[in-house]
């Protein structure tokens, strides 16, 4: 991006104008299929020897668009959008991994993500799971099988910092890139390729879109990674591209093979809901703070936030998330039963699985989110049965502050 303010840029960066008609916001090309005057110029679009658009599913301008404006706020040399943030995490690996291959990732990971590593288990591809991602565990668990290091930037919802500069330069050197699930942190907390990173995945379903009204996922490649086709024989094919591989593979092999692409109305949701992320993530992490620090002078309640001076990552707030603790809290209530009343009593927040809403979403994540996971896994992921996640919101924090105390106070009065 231009050498501006974060808000200035998004608004008004090389990707966020230019359109056909001269519109201000891009169109939403609702079609499937795009047609040709003749065959010989559809024939030239599907060899890749001309511009244009063919079929959504393998190209279409609102998703190129958004695709855009995303690659410049990360600094990244391309991005490909798909149906969800899942699709955009399995569209990764894949396009690196197969049977055989081994992966690192951090054992505090989003419910759904380690369910699909144990997925990846029936194709043949195995994870090695760390404590955090960081430069010693990595070093630790090299070996000649692994094909990517993978983490969270801020887990969700463990909320361990991924220190990237370390797990970066560990992976490097032994010839493996770094993947960096940035989706709780977003680009307004961190840039994860400027810190080493060559890969990051978005659930645009989030912070992104901010809504809660269309589901998405993208995929940002750096394009600085020496690819050895010897190890990466999935990328065989694409070797002539060079540094560029993993992206052309992505594009015309793997994500068009698989069909998870956006839909054209999403990246259009996802595209304006982009446009108030500063402001969003300003307020957003000013009101976790303040409702995290409320929380924690409560007796009996564990809050679990990156800003409170005792938190084990509370270092990398200033080090790798520009001064914000991101706008997920938790705490734990003392039991399952206990909970579920100060869920079910609260009035301004919303009984919920997203994250990254304006609303404040409430959820409890050992009987949702992690009811299919092992116990060793889920209390590695800092869910326990008495843990409460909250996302928080762009409400008046006076608002939430009273809400949650006067809902924990009512769940101790009754027990």
């Amino acid at each position: 991006m231009e050498k501006s303010g974060f808000n200035t840029g998004l608004l008004h960066g090389k990707t966020s104008s230019g359109y056909s008609q001269r519109e201000i916001l891009p169109p939403v090309s609702q079609v499937t299929a795009y047609a040709y005057e003749n065959m010989e110029e559809l024939e030239k679009v599907f060899a890749h020897k001309s511009m244009g658009y063919a079929y959504t599913r393998i190209g279409n301008p609102t998703l190129a668009a958004f695709e855009q404006r995303i690659n410049e706020l990360e600094g990244g040399a391309g991005a490909i959008s798909c149906s969800s943030g899942m699709s955009a995490i399995s569209c990764a690996l894949l396009a690196l991994c197969e049977s055989g291959d081994e992966i690192i990732a951090g054992k505090g990971l989003y419910g759904g993500s380690i369910n699909l590593f144990h997925d990846l288990e029936k194709l043949g591809i195995h994870t090695v799971f760390a404590d955090v991602i960081n430069r010693e565990n990595v070093e630790k668990l090299l070996t000649g099988k692994t094909r990517a290091v993978f983490g969270e930037l801020i887990s969700n919802p463990s909320l361990t910092v991924m220190d990237v500069a370390g797990a970066a330069e560990a992976a490097h050197n032994a010839g493996i890139p770094l993947i960096v699930d940035s989706t709780t942190a977003t680009p307004y907390l961190a840039r994860p390729l400027s810190m080493g990173a060559d890969i990051v995945v978005h659930s645009t379903s989030k912070y992104i879109n901010g809504g809660g009204n269309a589901i998405g996922g993208m995929i940002v490649y750096g394009g600085r990674f020496n690819w050895d086709f010897e190890k990466y024989r999935t990328l065989t094919e694409f070797r002539k591209y060079g540094k560029m591989a993993f992206l052309l593979r992505l594009r015309t092999d793997l994500w068009e093979n698989l069909g998870g692409c956006m839909a054209p109305v999403n990246a259009f949701l996802s595209y304006i809901g982009l446009d108030t992320l500063g402001l969003r993530m300003e307020r957003i992490c000013s009101n976790a703070d303040k409702l995290a620090n409320a929380l924690a002078e409560l007796p009996g309640i564990k809050v679990n936030y990156l800003t409170l001076k005792d938190h084990p990552y509370h270092a990398y707030v200033e080090k790798e998330l520009n001064g914000y603790g991101g706008g997920i809290l938790n705490f734990r209530a003392g039991s399952k039963e206990k909970a579920f009343k100060i869920i079910n009593s609260l009035k301004y927040s919303l009984i919920a699985s997203n994250i990254g809403d304006i609303r404040t979403l409430v959820i409890h994540p050992a009987s949702t989110l992690y009811v299919h996971t092992g116990l060793e896994e889920m209390e590695a992921a800092g869910v326990y049965e008495d843990t409460i996640r909250v996302s928080v919101g762009i409400e008046d924090p006076e608002d939430l502050i009273k809400d949650f105390t006067e809902a924990i106070r009512n769940a101790e009065i009754e027990e």
